[in-house]
Parts: C-alpha cells; sequence; structure tokens
C-alpha cells in the first residue's frame, strides 16, 4: 500500500469513518482485518486499531494478529482497540460498573504530544461496557472520565496508544486535532485530495462497468445524484438511464420537486415511474422494521426489473448502480465482525447476490455524507442540492410505526420505576411507552421502548436526563418530551399498518415541521428532521407524532437539535389541530444509543 495509515477493522460501527477522518488530514487510509500479516503493512506510518461490537473475553471475538504490535510504528487503539492492546500488552480488562453513550467529559493529565495544543478538558463521545481496569507495565493514564478513569493511556516510548472514546466521531470535538496530532507522531505524508479521488473512482467505474451501460435507481439526494454526475462524466449520458421510483412513502410533493429539479440540473436521462401500489401491496400487514426494509428493497428491483421489460432492454447489456454510502453498509452488518443494526433496502440478500455476481456498481460505497457532500462540490453541482435534507430509501414506511396492537404486558414496569426515579430528580414525570424502536448501543442493534417525559425544562437538562437514563435503565433506548398537550392523554398501543390514510397523515406533519424549519432558517442548522407516527392512542383513532431533528455531518453520530422553544411549540401546536393526532412529542435522544431514524 501507499505510505499511510492501516486501520484493523473489528467490525465496529465507526471503523471506516477513522479513514474518513484521516483523509481530511490529507493522509491517505486503507482498511485491513485484524489477523493481517505484519509484513502486508510494510512501509505504513502508523497503525490504527478500531472499535468492535465484541469483548476481548468473548470466546468468538475477531482473529487478531499480535505480532503487529511489535511493529516499529505509531499504534492507536480505539475502544475496542484500546482494551484490546491493555490485554495483549498485560493490562485487564473487565465489565464496567456503567455503560457510556453519548457524551462525556475527558480531564487530560499529562503533557503527551497526542494531546498538544488541546486544553486540559474535552467532550469525548463514548459508546462502551467494559473498560481498562489496569495498565500494562510502562503505560500511563493520559486521560478520564468521571466513569472512566483510564480513558486514555499510553507509552511515549513505545509510542503505543489507547483511547476509550471515539476521536473519529464528529461528536468529540477535539477528535480531528488527536488525530492530527497522531499522524504527527507517525511522520505520515499529506497528499490526500478528493479531486484526486474522483478521478481514482471513476477510472475505478469505467473498469468494473466494462462495456455495458448503467442503470441507475436515483432517490433524487445527494448521494444518487452525485453517482448520476459520476457515471454521466466517466461514461458518457448514453450509456446511461436514471429512475426515480414514487414508492408511495414519499414525502408531500417529494417526487415533482426531485423530477423538476435534475431535469432543470439537465439531467435529461431520467425516468419517473409510480409503483406506489406495489409497495403498498408488498408491505400489507407488515409490523417488523426489518420485514419492511426487506420487501420494501425487494420490491424496488422488482420495479425496476418491470421497467427494463417494458423498455426492452437486454439486462445482461446493463448493470445495476446505487448511491449506497458506508454507514448503509455497516449499519446493515455488511462487514466481516459487524453487528446488524438495520437492514437497508439497497443491502437486503438479493442486493448482495447481484454484488458476489459483478452485477452492482456502487462508486460511493466507501464514502461518508460529508465526503460526498465535498465530492459533490467538487464534481459542480449546486449547493441545494448538495445540502439537501437526506431522506431514507423506505421513506415514511420507516417513520410510519406499524404494530399488531398486542401489549407488551409487565415487561417495561421495572424500567418504567428505575427510569422515573431519575426523570423526577429533574422535576419530570416519565411514562414507558409501549411501542419499540431501534438503537445501536455499543455497536450493537437494540430494539426496545422509549420513554416519555413531560414537565418544565431547559434542553440541557433534558440532554442529561435522557443520557442517563439510557446509559443505565436496560431495556429503554429513546427519551422523548411531550411538547402538546401540556400532559400527555392516556394512550394504549393500537393495530395498525402501512395505509394510505396513516402515510397522509404523516405526510402532513411532516410538511409542517419541514416548512416551519424553512421559514426559521434553519435548514442548514439541521442535518435532518424526520417526523416519526407511532401507534399509541387513547381513543383508538388518533396517534402521536413525534418530531425528531438532529444535528451530524456523517450519520455515524449525531447529537438531538435544540431547536429554538417557541419555534417547537409552535410546530408541535399545527400538528396536534391535524385531525388523527393525540400528541407532538420531541425526540431528545443522541446517536447512540438511538438510531436516528425509528427503525
Amino acid at each position: 500500500m501507499p505510505t499511510g495509515i492501516a486501520i484493523l477493522d473489528f467490525g465496529g460501527q465507526y471503523a471506516h469513518l477513522i479513514a474518513n477522518r484521516i483523509r481530511r488530514l490529507r493522509v491517505y487510509a486503507e482498511i485491513f482485518p485484524p489477523h493481517v500479516d505484519p509484513s502486508a503493512l510494510r512501509g505504513v506510518s502508523g497503525v490504527i486499531l478500531s472499535g468492535g461490537p465484541a469483548s476481548v473475553y468473548d470466546p468468538d471475538q475477531p482473529a487478531f494478529n499480535a505480532e503487529l504490535l511489535a511493529m516499529p510504528v505509531p499504534i492507536l487503539g480505539l475502544c475496542y482497540g484500546h482494551q484490546l492492546l491493555c490485554m495483549h500488552l498485560g493490562g485487564e480488562v473487565v465489565a464496567g460498573d456503567v455503560r457510556e453513550y453519548g457524551a462525556a467529559t475527558l480531564k487530560i493529565v499529562g503533557g503527551s504530544d497526542l494531546f498538544a495544543g488541546l486544553g486540559d478538558a474535552q467532550e469525548v463521545w463514548m459508546s462502551h461496557g467494559d473498560v481498562v481496569a489496569t495498565l500494562p507495565d510502562g503505560f500511563e493514564i493520559l486521560g478520564a472520565t468521571e466513569d472512566c478513569p483510564l480513558a486514555a493511556i499510553g507509552s511515549a516510548q513505545r509510542q503505543i496508544y489507547g483511547l476509550q472514546f471515539h476521536p473519529e466521531v464528529a461528536h468529540t470535538p477535539c477528535g480531528l486535532g488527536i488525530f492530527d496530532n497522531f499522524l504527527t507522531l507517525c511522520n505520515a505524508p499529506r497528499t490526500w485530495t478528493m479531486g484526486n479521488y474522483a478521478d481514482v473512482l471513476m477510472e475505478d467505474m469505467r473498469a468494473q462497468v466494462g462495456e455495458r451501460n448503467v442503470f441507475l435507481l436515483v432517490s433524487g439526494g445527494v448521494d444518487s445524484s452525485v453517482a448520476f454526475v459520476l457515471f454521466n462524466k466517466a461514461l458518457g449520458a448514453d450509456r446511461v438511464l436514471g429512475l426515480h421510483i414514487d414508492n408511495g412513502f414519499m414525502r408531500e410533493g417529494e417526487t415533482t420537486a426531485v423530477k423538476t429539479f435534475l431535469e432543470k440540473e439537465g439531467f435529461d436521462n431520467l425516468m419517473v415511474k409510480d409503483a406506489s401500489d406495489d409497495f403498498l401491496m408488498n408491505t400489507e400487514g407488515l409490523t417488523d422494521p426489518e420485514a419492511k426494509r426487506e420487501a420494501i428493497g425487494r420490491t424496488f428491483l422488482a420495479v425496476k426489473d418491470k421497467v427494463m421489460a417494458t423498455l426492452h432492454l437486454n439486462a445482461g447489456d446493463w448493470v445495476l448502480a446505487q448511491g449506497t454510502l458506508y454507514p448503509d453498509t455497516i449499519e446493515s452488518g455488511g462487514t466481516e465482525h459487524a453487528a446488524l443494526i438495520k437492514t437497508h433496502h439497497n443491502r437486503i440478500g438479493l442486493i448482495d447476490e447481484l454484488i458476489a455476481q459483478g452485477k452492482v456498481v456502487e462508486p460511493l460505497a466507501q464514502l461518508y455524507k460529508d465526503e460526498v457532500r465535498e465530492l459533490g462540490r467538487e464534481l459542480g453541482l449546486p449547493d441545494p442540492l448538495v445540502w439537501r435534507h437526506p431522506f431514507p430509501g423506505p421513506g415514511l414506511a420507516v417513520r410510519c410505526l406499524c404494530s399488531d396492537g398486542r401489549d407488551p404486558g409487565d415487561e417495561i414496569a421495572s424500567a418504567e420505576q428505575a427510569a422515573s426515579a431519575i426523570a423526577s430528580e429533574a422535576g419530570l414525570q416519565l411514562r414507558i411507552l409501549p411501542v419499540k424502536s431501534v438503537g445501536v448501543q455499543g455497536d450493537f442493534r437494540t430494539y426496545s421502548h422509549p420513554a416519555l417525559v413531560w414537565g418544565r425544562a431547559d434542553w440541557r437538562v433534558l440532554e442529561d436526563v435522557s443520557t442517563r437514563i439510557t446509559n443505565g435503565v436496560p431495556g429503554i433506548n429513546r427519551v422523548v418530551y411531550l411538547i402538546a398537550p401540556d400532559a400527555p392523554p392516556k394512550t394504549r398501543l393500537k393495530r395498525a399498518f402501512l395505509t394510505r390514510q396513516r402515510l397522509d397523515l404523516l405526510r402532513q406533519a411532516d410538511a409542517i415541521a419541514m416548512r416551519a424549519l424553512d421559514r426559521a432558517g434553519l435548514m442548514a442548522a439541521v442535518s435532518q428532521m424526520p417526523t416519526v407516527l407511532a401507534p399509541l392512542t387513547a381513543d383508538g383513532q388518533n396517534e402521536i407524532a413525534i418530531l425528531r431533528p438532529i444535528s451530524t455531518p456523517d450519520f455515524m453520530t449525531a447529537r438531538f437539535a435544540p431547536l429554538p422553544r417557541a419555534l417547537v411549540r409552535e410546530i408541535a401546536a399545527e400538528i396536534w389541530k391535524l385531525p388523527g393526532i393525540a400528541a407532538a412529542c420531541y425526540d431528545i435522544t443522541h446517536k447512540p444509543p438511538g438510531t436516528v431514524e425509528w427503525e
């Protein structure tokens, strides 16, 4: 490999995000399995061990070549990697008394070059259960948090360092500075640029496609639009056909806006197909999030095949293309040792089979959202498209929660008691909601209950309550705050599926929220704002709407966005007036422990 940084991937959600951050500092980075032979890394400037979902004491932990720790280059272990190198070098790792998910304050001690130029206290992002309890010989403590006394350790003599937190995520503000210092310790050459990368991408695309043509599924977001531009530039528009599919789960006016916008930008090789009936039929009666995602992914492929047949296109002459990003792959459990968080529609089993057969090209599959936006600017895409809010492929289907109406019974009683004690300390009341949502905790998928809190509190207090509950109470992975009305109606879980009526109601609520955000000039300040419809009712008809505004550059970690309270009350009041809405809430959960989307 070119001189740069070797990253050992232990299956962590953020492993490839490390490469993203290293590239941002203009250094080449490459991913390797943790059992790689040191000879394959000859010439590298440094090695980074990623996080991962395993425990270092698991019998089926990822195979690791311990000879790598003897390489004569600086080594940095992160989260699981930090624990693993400590264990192999003679330290001890144990289960922590407290799980840490989200923000923590790191107190930096000593004068390590790893923290050069940083202050004595820094906010860092945690996602772990195990901790290092005893240091290896020759190592010293470089930093600690309230719940993790060995959060940063190192040996300057051996140039080996370990961090329990994740400097690669955007919500560790000093993370890029730490990597910058590590690259300086490595004396790594800084020659990588996005412009050079675009040329390499197009060369690879031409090699993958060969003599075939490209059939690209175009959602209209920045990812598929950037892919569309790349294919047109690499192959010529006459060899590329874009298809936008209206699946019936689109936002209000979404398909018309996508078609108008892309045509205005000169994309005249784009077709639009209304297949909403197909998608509604294939998801009828489904409640499990994974089942919905699988059905939607299969229907996209079936519709694509129908369109190709209608156009009399020979399948052997065409290759399927997608604007898949790396988060889609890692959250779908698509790398060795990675846990499944949620199956993205573009990562179902049929897609994996097509990939194995060489029938799918995904030029952006190693990139994150911030890199795709940078690439879009490099390619000359206009800012309104580059900075457009993401919208998931399954659309409102994963924001319209479904249920068979069966009550969870006593499984939430003990969690409610423990969580209520935490909420009451802040003067809040709490109730566990009988619906479930997807979360990510310690690199694992959770499917747990959200807690609803209400009462007077500012965003800072609510953030603290949310973090304490999700860190300390098993069975809760999300906290929502009641906005309207002042006290929650007594709700129960109701039987509800994906129907045009429910989707239309959600479309109205979503449109209210997005228009208000736009009027307030906050579209750029908020990375995404899903609106969720939960099948919780007091009268058998009305349901609860939940706002989920977040801020993040890469969508691997995220903070809930504390919007102005007056704006929040305005949005909630308007949504609450909609026929069919019983209450409006606000998701105050970071990622982790809650995913951006609820399903």
